[in-house]
């Protein structure tokens, strides 16, 4: 039987055409990371963005997306819009994003060069799958990795999308990418964090505008 409390917002339609989107995944709990990610890059695409406009970066753990959301994503996009050259010392940074030498994951995208936005990031989605084990582990991350995301996105004003499961238990975790084994293939909640990462990025635009 279905769980009743998974429950997504009401879809809404905005145009991403024009948005540049970062995703930043932890790498634990590779099978249920993965369906995540493809829900999130399936809607993203389906709401108009560019797939060269999508940025898909990872780090190991679920402990580091708040760094890397801020330092990896953020920054290092700005940077980009800068035109900083590569003499100067944020260049670290943007040849993270430029996948240059990181053994990350490159953009869907693949190799277009010069045909990708290099305009900051419009919003930032980080994915992350926490499972309770038998130590208080689970609560200090789950707690740390919450309210570091919220302070990466306050301080910089751009989006960041809490896409981090907490689950109790590996079939929760399952169930909530849409791939669950027992019956009840529940529901992918990548896909809503690819709609929201569009609605709060054209939002976040119009406010910028003065639209309230």
């Amino acid at each position: 039987m279905a769980d009743q409390t998974i429950k997504g917002p009401a879809p809404q339609v905005h145009d991403g055409s024009k948005l540049r989107i970062g995703i930043i995944h932890a790498r634990w709990n590779d099978e249920v990371i993965k369906a995540l990610v493809d829900g999130t890059l399936a809607q993203l695409k389906k709401a108009g963005v560019k797939e060269e406009n999508i940025v898909l970066k990872s780090v190991p753990g679920s402990y580091e997306l708040p760094f890397a959301c801020q330092n990896r994503l953020i920054e290092g996009g700005k940077t980009q819009a800068s035109g900083a050259n590569s003499l100067i010392s944020t260049t670290n940074l943007l040849s993270l994003v430029e996948g240059e030498g990181t053994g990350g994951t490159s953009t869907p995208a693949g190799d277009k060069a010069g045909a990708a936005n290099k305009q900051p990031f419009d919003a930032v989605i980080a994915i992350g799958v926490l499972i309770k084990g038998s130590t208080m582990h689970f609560e200090y991350i789950c707690d740390a990795v919450s309210q570091g995301l919220m302070r990466v996105q306050l301080d910089s004003g751009t989006p960041v999308i809490f896409g981090v499961l907490t689950c109790l238990n590996d079939d929760q975790a399952l169930e909530r990418a849409g791939i669950g084994r027992k019956g009840n293939k529940g529901h992918n909640h990548g896909e809503d964090w690819g709609l929201a990462a569009v609605e709060m990025a054209k939002a976040t635009q119009e406010w910028a505008k003065g639209h309230i």
